[in-house]
């Protein structure tokens, strides 16, 4: 009784970053607990999946439920101007030969339950409604963690490692300040649920699709399962908020800036509330410290338009938990253990990264590139895929020609002792 609260890594967070890496150590063999501050399902925003979930899935055991779901069908992405004129969807069929090609639009409440439930069928202990309070540390390593159950009991937990998938409230980056944002991306979304919206025949039925509001910023149109529509504004605070702070009003005002918009929620029915958030682009200064690993949406955090957001999470989550593996059979829990993770997730981002500048760029269109490069259609569809952990380097030289891009950001590796 006197270790029942020792472990072999503890997990903040259950949500797919940390369901996948607590999934991914448990089939190892290792004594991993999972603490989750909710009790699933609980609701959250970030509906649509990008193909290449599909290899995190397979690792995790769950393509086959997948398509055994009653999510909606995802063949492609979609993008209409201003005008409301609809572009040639990127089908992702045609650029990847492989059955994760289709992919779905979920409901992430669903979703989320089915991935921390598979990780306590793995062998990980999963206490929810359970809250990280503090990082334990000893010479200056992480060493545990202190949580509050529902009922306010404080307890202490301990591990040689920790992994860090609190979401975007990012304990280790909060409690030691490395949140660094990104200096441009820094939108709010407004969002609600329609029933009744139309949706495009065919194989566009379950397409995302990306509509630009003028010079300001862009909607988001997915379609979910029971004929529900997820629907969101994303765009500058202080335009969004420029005649009032009503949700709604502002809401259906920008739906006025878009024909396209207008017309597919004509005669739907929204239902439930209006919700906001800050889509507060950021990443932590370290991916990992002395025996903690930052994984999800703790680790960084990026505007969501191409809908990288899940895929980031679970192919996180995968690799962290192949990390940790390494580390423990290692007996090496320093930083500098994780250089290589931290490489690999900086690099994938950065790409995206790039991408997504490239979208806001009020000069920039997908057409005249390709107008100029048709060859390039082909590495853009390969992001859009989530297809990011390679060098795009000749891709972004010719982007850099219509758009202006980013310096690549520097952080994001370990924190080894020289930093500190």
């Amino acid at each position: 009784m006197a270790n029942k609260n020792n472990w072999d890594c503890i997990v903040i967070g259950g949500g797919p970053a940390g369901s996948s890496a607590s999934a991914v150590l448990a089939e190892k063999g290792r004594r991993v607990v999972v603490f989750e501050k909710e009790k699933f399902p609980r609701y959250h925003i970030g509906e649509s999946m990008m193909p290449l979930c599909y290899f995190p899935l397979q690792r995790l055991g769950l393509v086959e439920k997948m398509k055994a779901s009653h999510y909606v069908k995802k063949y492609s992405v979609q993008f209409v101007n201003t005008n409301g004129k609809l572009s040639h969807p990127f089908y992702f069929f045609k650029y990847l030969d492989h059955e994760s090609a289709m992919t779905w639009q979920v409901t992430r409440g669903e979703f989320d339950k089915m991935l921390l439930d598979n990780a306590k069928e793995r062998g990980a202990v999963v206490q929810e409604e359970t809250q990280v309070k503090e990082l334990l540390k000893e010479n200056g390593f992480v060493v545990g963690v202190s949580v509050q159950d529902k009922k306010g009991r404080l307890t202490k937990h301990h591990a040689p490692m920790t992994i860090d998938c609190s979401g975007r409230d990012a304990l280790t980056v909060a409690r030691h300040g490395w949140r660094e944002r990104d200096p441009y991306l820094n939108k709010i979304a407004i969002w609600s649920y329609f029933v009744g919206a139309q949706r495009d025949p065919g194989l566009d039925e379950g397409a995302t699709t990306v509509a630009y509001i003028p010079d300001k910023g862009w909607f988001w149109y997915i379609p979910l399962q029971d004929d529900v529509i997820s629907v969101g504004v994303v765009a500058e605070k202080d335009y969004l908020f420029k005649d009032t702070r009503e949700l709604a009003e502002i809401f259906w005002r920008e739906v006025g800036n878009n024909p396209w918009i207008e017309e597919h929620v004509a005669g739907s029915r929204c239902f439930g509330k209006f919700f906001t958030t800050g889509e507060y682009s950021y990443r932590s200064r370290y991916c990992a410290a002395d025996g903690v690993l930052l994984a999800g949406d703790a680790f960084a955090f990026l505007d969501p338009v191409f809908s990288s957001g899940l895929f980031l999470a679970l192919k996180s989550g995968v690799m962290a938990g192949d990390a940790v593996d390494a580390a423990l059979s290692a007996g090496d829990y320093s930083a500098k253990q994780f250089a290589p993770y931290g490489a690999t997730m900086c690099e994938g981002i950065e790409n995206m990264r790039k991408l997504v500048y490239a979208f806001y760029d009020q000069e920039f269109h997908f057409r005249e590139m390709f107008v100029k490069y048709p060859e390039l259609t082909g590495p853009v569809t390969d992001c859009l895929i989530g297809d990011l952990f390679k060098d795009y380097d000749h891709l972004f030289s010719k982007v850099a020609e219509f758009a202006k891009l980013p310096a690549p950001l520097t952080h994001g590796k370990p924190l080894v002792a020289a930093d500190a």
